[in-house]
């Protein structure tokens, strides 16, 4: 059996162009893998803070100077497990994160917030958690200056019951206040839990300052929120400012100080020169 010239060329090409193929798909595998070694690990994100931050945004309550009054409202027990599910329904208990940005909290709040976020999704599965809230003093400026809150800082507020769950059952009516603050550079998400799960807000004392939201005389009088504008507008003048505010009222009052009593100067009496008699023109002759 004689082969033609013909088959044998092709056959021969068709063997070296499977030989040829098979070091370039290795070749295209290493290009792929020496690819994959150059992408940091870093920027991929992990499914854990992924998640952690999707309950976080979802059980986090923004408060603003609008709806904070209405937000922490105290409600009945019973109204709570009809409208609200999850660690919603201890809602007379809260916890506010009290962060900030570059003006309140010179740009050091990135780690609380992170910590507060992860914090968030490990409450979500305890049905005695509080409830949750934040607010961020470079944004709700106003509403700080009303509580005199700084960042960085955890309030744990206690709400009185709008009602009795039973007869037996009696209810404060004092709303208490914890304000644990937190290291902007060392915190962490189980710090924040242990408030909550073991109680360390007892640790702080209860704050009853003129400032309180709720039970502070400020408050009481109606008082708090017109001080919080006019300390936000405090806030707002430069730092030059208030030292030529302060200049010229102590300019003023050492001008006061030094301007001579009653009035227009008083005329200083004559007295004779020692060692002669006064000049003829101003002698006085008694009258005859």
């Amino acid at each position: 059996m004689r082969l033609s010239p013909t088959l044998l060329i092709l056959t021969l090409s068709t063997l070296t162009t499977a030989q040829d193929q098979k070091p370039l798909i290795d070749n295209l595998k290493a290009y792929l893998s020496l690819a994959k070694s150059y992408l940091p690990s870093s920027s991929l994100p992990s499914p854990v803070d992924a998640g952690a931050s999707k309950l976080a945004a979802k059980n986090v309550t923004p408060l603003t100077k609008n709806n904070w009054a209405e937000v922490l409202t105290p409600r009945s027990p019973s109204s709570s497990s009809s409208s609200s599910s999850g660690p919603d329904n201890n809602n007379n208990t809260w916890m506010i994160l009290i962060t900030g940005g570059n003006k309140t909290c010179h740009g050091a709040c990135a780690t609380v917030d992170s910590a507060f976020n992860t914090s968030a999704a490990l409450l979500s599965t305890d049905p005695t958690s509080p409830s949750l809230a934040s607010t961020n003093c470079d944004n709700n400026a106003i509403l700080c200056a009303i509580w005199a809150a700084g960042p960085p800082a955890i309030w744990h507020i206690q709400l009185p019951s709008a009602s009795p769950s039973s007869a037996a059952e009696t209810t404060t009516t004092t709303t208490t206040i914890h304000i644990i603050p937190l290291n902007s550079s060392t915190v962490t998400a189980q710090e924040i839990v242990a408030i909550h799960a073991e109680k360390k807000y007892q640790d702080v004392a209860v704050y009853e300052g003129p400032f309180h939201p709720f039970d502070g005389y400020l408050a009481k009088y109606h008082l708090n929120t017109a001080i919080g504008y006019v300390l936000f507008g405090f806030s707002m003048i430069p730092s030059w400012g208030m030292m030529l505010v302060v200049s010229l009222v102590s300019r003023t009052m050492m001008s006061r100080r030094m301007a001579p009593q009653g009035g227009a100067p008083r005329e200083q009496p004559w007295t004779q020169p020692l060692g002669g008699s006064p000049p003829a023109n101003e002698r006085q002759f008694p009258r005859t």
